[in-house]
């Protein structure tokens, strides 16, 4: 036994044991998504239910239903103060009635504003089990969760086997832990909607515009993933990205991805954040080409702009006139979040050859509302300021803004709608005087 085994075995606890002493009070931050620790999230609900816990701020990104039913679940709100820095499915509901609150941000820099502005008491999260050196892995998370393991007052992780060990700036030493619970619940899956009939034509239009030898990073949801079976028989692309998907992983098996001609990190595929199944954590696992940094690395747009042709692939909700994007918000309340998006659409415009593009569908509601909007919704947020857009993507066209008159801008726009809405906007974008 060395003594790095003997320092595990005196920090091990039961997840009861482990969050006895947390107070009153307390500012709590949890791994986000995949490791979001369920044993430590249950613990601190029954200590909510039982009276021992109160005036607790809990901060969430990309809740899952783990949280949500745990220590987020809506019978506990009289003494839990919820945060998201990214509005998902779990939370969405909570967040449009005002039991949860959302945080606007840079994804790139959420673990500085966590760091410099929250007083945070503890950080839980899970991780993967400990190497002969006493090293864990923060896994399928790293973005701020290894910013904040380093400034809190308390660090409790737990240690699941099916959380995949991971290279790069993702390690975290035993000896930097507080208190270590084991639990190898699976981890959580993440299934994408089913493909829509303009995937293939969207997808097929954003394909020709990647070049061989591209970095690409690809946003979060349904569209961007359809759009990687596009790209199969490109040739030694790379991977710098926010959100690493089962996709990416199919592109890497069919040898579309190498990362040979990444100026940054070459042969490594980067992230900070992984969301797929069990067969991608399982490749993940140990494979020493998938390096994970902290989200104030990988989003940062002067280092996303290192890569040469970087292509950064994004969706939004809907577009003005103006070229105005918005990507968050819906029916009147927060839908998602900023997230990275602006980081990478930056960053992919700064990088020598690089594009930007931010891809859509034209109409909702089975084609009754259209995308393309004069002006965004009353209360609408905008996640991409028309000055930053580049192409826009629907499955009418591509078109490039840059450059444009606000003239030139709205008739390009207008072109890439459905039909069945040209002719009004048309006459809005006359009425706006911008033709």
């Amino acid at each position: 036994m060395n003594i790095y085994t003997t320092l595990y075995k005196r920090k091990l606890k039961s997840s009861d044991q482990a969050v006895k002493n947390i107070k009153n009070g307390s500012t709590i931050v949890h791994g986000l998504a995949a490791a979001e620790p369920p044993a430590l999230l249950r613990a601190l609900a029954d200590r909510c239910r039982l009276g021992g816990l109160k005036d607790i701020k809990v901060h969430s990104l990309l809740a899952t239903d783990i949280v949500s039913s745990t220590l987020l679940a809506p019978d506990l709100s009289d003494c839990v103060e919820a945060y998201s820095w990214f509005v998902s499915k779990s939370s969405r509901s909570a967040v449009k009635v005002g039991l949860d609150y959302f945080v606007p941000n840079h994804f790139h820099q959420v673990p500085r504003l966590m760091k410099d502005y929250l007083d945070i008491d503890l950080v839980v999260t899970t991780v993967s089990p400990m190497d002969k050196a006493g090293f864990f892995s923060f896994g399928t998370a790293n973005d701020y969760t290894s910013t904040v393991a380093r400034c809190c007052k308390r660090l409790i992780v737990e240690v699941n086997k099916n959380m995949p060990r991971v290279f790069g700036d993702s390690l975290l030493h035993v000896s930097e832990v507080d208190a270590i619970v084991e639990n190898d619940a699976p981890l959580v899956e993440y299934k994408w909607p089913a493909a829509r009939p303009e995937d293939d034509m969207i997808g097929k239009q954003i394909a020709e515009m990647v070049p061989d030898g591209a970095t690409i990073q690809l946003g979060f949801g349904g569209l961007p993933n359809v759009i990687a079976n596009h790209l199969m028989h490109h040739k030694d692309l790379g991977i710098h990205t926010e959100v690493f998907g089962p996709s990416m992983v199919d592109l890497i098996k069919k040898g579309a991805v190498t990362g040979r001609k990444k100026n940054l990190h070459p042969g490594k595929h980067v992230f900070t954040v992984a969301e797929g199944t069990k067969e991608m954590y399982e490749f993940m696992d140990d494979n020493p080409s998938m390096e994970s940094y902290p989200v104030s690395y990988t989003n940062d747009p002067n280092v996303v702009a290192r890569n040469d042709n970087m292509i950064s692939i994004n969706s939004i909700i809907q577009v003005d006139l103006l070229g105005q994007c918005n990507a968050e918000f819906l029916a009147g309340s927060q839908f998602s979040g900023t997230g990275g998006q602006l980081d990478y659409v930056r960053g992919a415009f700064n990088s020598r050859g690089g594009k930007s593009i931010l891809a859509f569908y034209s109409t909702a509601k089975d084609g009754k509302i259209s995308r393309v909007v004069p002006k965004l919704d009353p209360g609408a947020v905008i996640t991409t300021p028309r000055m930053d857009v580049h192409y826009l993507v629907t499955e009418y066209g591509v078109i490039n803004l840059k450059g444009k008159s606000t003239k030139d801008r709205a008739l390009d726009i207008i072109s890439i709608a459905h039909p069945d809405f040209r002719d009004r906007l048309l006459k809005e974008a006359e009425n706006m005087y911008l033709l």
